[in-house]
């Protein structure tokens, strides 16, 4: 069987992260009607700022129907997901979501990402806790949500292969 930690990036375990580091995530996201539909359906979101066009138009919250919150904060999660959380055992929390400005259909999301503390793990030698805060910001680069996460991340020491910094060929899953 393959060694799986080649699947995953070499800079993202446990003891890469520390506190008062910070990323820009390399890739942003348009939220689309569909997301916005789909997910609000699924959870029964029924308020009518994401269903009733009419009733935004002249409001102070902007034309058109606003993306859910909770779908604006994943976006931001996702996008910050394959540099915090590659090398990811769980998922531990959220705390501290806040929604700051309206996130409409066609708006896109960037996400940036502060580590608030690392800690140890307890009961666990092969891993150790992060608190990250996350922030999506829009195409104007205004802050529309940000959130603490509490993620339980591989140590290398325990998770990581010994892959040799001047190795270029490329591992295939058998």
């Amino acid at each position: 069987m393959s060694d799986l930690s080649s699947l995953t990036g070499s800079n993202n375990y446990f003891e890469d992260f520390a506190v008062g580091q910070r990323m820009r995530h390399a890739r942003s996201a348009t939220i689309d009607e569909v997301e916005n539909n789909y997910i609000s359906k699924q959870v029964m979101n029924t308020a009518q700022t994401h269903w009733n066009e009419e009733i935004l138009a002249g409001s102070p919250l902007g034309d058109g129907r606003l993306v859910f919150g909770l779908i604006t904060g994943s976006m931001a999660v996702g996008l910050a997901s394959q540099d915090t959380a590659e090398n990811a055992l769980g998922e531990l929390g959220l705390d501290a979501v806040r929604f700051s400005k309206p996130v409409h259909h066609g708006d896109t999301i960037t996400a940036y990402t502060e580590v608030l503390d690392t800690a140890d793990a307890p009961d666990r030698d092969d891993s150790g806790i992060v608190r990250f805060k996350h922030w999506g910001c829009n195409q104007h680069g205004e802050v529309v949500c940000e959130l603490e996460r509490l993620v339980l991340i591989k140590r290398r020491s325990h998770w990581g292969a010994a892959i040799p910094e001047t190795e270029t060929e490329t591992r295939e899953v058998q």
